[in-house]
């Protein structure tokens, strides 16, 4: 038989005073799992993760514990009774009790069982030797790691994470976070993460649910997500886009770069191809030919330089096309920095363009 999921979220709905805050919410957490809740602020991420701990109570639906109902339209355990950690971005830490006594904080049991734990989780940490030092004293990348232990002190089944890296020193997030996230999947742990940061959210999920004005719009790996993005908001989200419109005539669409292939849209419909900066392909010959393009490319179409930067790893150069003076940004790895005025032959990775239909604008 199939192993149920860690955490089992099913039709999950938020209404506070008449208003929808989160709508039909369902998601499945396997042990030792990462799913991370991405998306704008006010989308419902917080509100989700606050039901799952029991700290809010949904309108309707389910949440389940290694297949045990801990919430549903009748039955509401409170938090300390869902085997679940919380941490959160300001960590939440004692500031008048120890190192140690943060860690044992909620720790049930004698006194000899409940300070080898937390020997065994300042070891894991990488702070041993500081269970007696207070915690104003710690960096904050050190009171991350006592907010982990302390969360993980009692083996919860589940750990739901609000922002909880956000307040660290850009040097210090990147490291921290994958030491948190090994240490995690090492106990087994569930994980329910949100942020509002594409980068982190691929960098850290197993699982992406991508959530708008309350719902999940989106779910997968993010591998899949960031490449089959449901709509244009979603390719939007991960990453800066590049949009041309079109018309569509007998599952084509005519744009300066050729007919892209537009199945399943009736004629007449307005139609946007989106597609990525660093998916342009730029002709570096200077000579006045035209490039010569493979076939996965598509038609060469010329444009004009409006601007180049530098950006630390790679150049952005925004052109203006000379078919319909639209804008589009290129991206180049190291330096390129053409003059203003320059023409150039520009073309597209067909395989990474995405037709959607055209947004509605009034």
């Amino acid at each position: 038989m199939p192993q149920s999921p860690r955490l089992e979220v099913s039709n999950l709905s938020c209404v506070f005073d008449g208003v929808a805050v989160v709508r039909d919410i369902s998601l499945n957490v396997a042990a030792g799992q990462i799913m991370c809740l991405l998306g704008p602020s006010g989308c419902g991420k917080s509100t989700t993760l606050r039901v799952v701990a029991g700290v809010e109570r949904q309108s309707s639906g389910k949440v389940a514990l290694d297949g045990a109902t801990v919430s549903d339209s009748t039955l509401h355990l409170p938090p300390e009774a869902r085997s679940v950690g919380l941490i959160f971005q300001d960590f939440a830490l004692f500031p008048h009790l120890s190192v140690a006594q943060n860690i044992a904080f909620g720790l049930q049991g004698r006194g000899a069982d409940v300070s080898a734990r937390v020997d065994e989780l300042l070891a894991r940490v990488d702070l041993k030797g500081y269970g007696d030092k207070g915690v104003h004293m710690l960096s904050g990348g050190e009171q991350q790691r006592v907010a982990l232990a302390r969360a993980l002190a009692p083996r919860p089944k589940v750990m739901l994470m609000d922002e909880p890296f956000s307040g660290l020193d850009n040097r210090l997030r990147d490291g921290i976070r994958d030491e948190t996230l090994e240490l995690l999947k090492e106990e087994g742990t569930a994980v329910v993460l949100v942020t509002h940061e594409p980068e982190e959210a691929m960098r850290m999920a197993d699982q992406i649910a991508l959530m708008r004005n309350g719902q999940i719009v989106q779910q997968g790996a993010p591998y899949n997500i960031y490449n089959a993005p449901v709509d244009q908001a979603a390719a939007a989200f991960f990453s800066d886009i590049n949009v041309i419109s079109g018309r569509v005539q007998g599952a084509l669409t005519d744009t300066a770069f050729g007919q892209f292939l537009a199945p399943g849209f009736a004629d007449g419909t307005a139609v946007e191809i989106v597609f990525r900066p660093q998916h342009v392909k730029i002709d570096f010959d200077r000579g006045g030919r035209g490039p010569n393009p493979t076939a996965s490319d598509g038609v060469p179409a010329r444009a004009m330089v409006e601007r180049a930067r530098f950006m630390g790893h790679e150049s952005l150069v925004e052109f203006r096309m000379e078919f319909n003076g639209d804008l589009i940004r290129a991206t180049v790895p190291g330096v390129f920095l053409p003059k203003k005025g320059t023409p150039l032959w520009l073309s597209l990775r067909r395989d990474k363009c995405f037709v959607f239909p055209a947004a509605h604008t009034g």
